[in-house]
This record gives C-alpha cells, sequence and structure tokens, in this order.
C-alpha cells in the first residue's frame, strides 16, 4: 500500500512494508527547493552570458562615446539635441503613439508645472 500526501509543494510518500516489519519508510522531497537550484541555476548562467556580451561591446560604447564627442566638438548637435534625437529613435523603434505620449506629457506638464517653472 502507498499513500502519498501532498501539502504545498512538500510531497511524503510512505510506503507500508510486510505486516511484521510494519515499518514506515518516509520520504520528503521538496518541489520548491528543486525549482530555487534551477531557478539560481538560469540566474547564472544568464549573468554570465549577460558578461560576455557587455565585455564584447565595450570598444562599441567606446565608439559612441567618442562619435557624441565629436558631434559635440565640431558643433554640428549639442548634448540635448543628441539626447532628443535618440529618445526620439527610441520612440519611433517602439512604435509609440505620438498622440498618446504627448496627451501624457501635457497632462504631466498640467500637473507639474513647466521643468522651466521647478
Amino acid at each position: 500500500m502507498q499513500n502519498v500526501v501532498k501539502k504545498k509543494n512538500l510531497y511524503a510518500i510512505i510506503k507500508d512494508k510486510k505486516e511484521k516489519d510494519m515499518s514506515i519508510e518516509l520520504k520528503v522531497i521538496n518541489e520548491e527547493n528543486k525549482e530555487e537550484t534551477s531557478k539560481e541555476e538560469y540566474a547564472i548562467s544568464y549573468l554570465k552570458s549577460m558578461l560576455a556580451i557587455e565585455q564584447a561591446m565595450d570598444p562599441y560604447k567606446d565608439q559612441k562615446k567618442d562619435l557624441r564627442k565629436d558631434y559635440i566638438k565640431n558643433g554640428w548637435l549639442t548634448k540635448d539635441e543628441i539626447w532628443a534625437a535618440i529618445k526620439a529613435l527610441r520612440l519611433y523603434e517602439k512604435g509609440t503613439d505620438m498622440d498618446d505620449l504627448n496627451d501624457m506629457f501635457e497632462t504631466v506638464e498640467r500637473q507639474f508645472g513647466r521643468k522651466d517653472d521647478f
């Protein structure tokens, strides 16, 4: 005879042996710990991959900084103009609805005032 009892991810398997033995074997498996171990392994794997990618990107980050500095130094764009252009590109890439964005911007501006008022 075998009984399985389940309580909040704890499983206890109870086996009755021969009548004369009458000993009970109890096995407890915490499924939650298995999940945590698995999540920890995934997290470590993710972090290692992310760090490798970031290290590979470092030379390109330096190029990007140099490009920005050159445009500012040559007077082609200001820091704020570069920031606005990049922000516009990111919004475009995400497919942002500009009407919704403008409506929300106006709401924030009415609530908190213009930035110049701070």
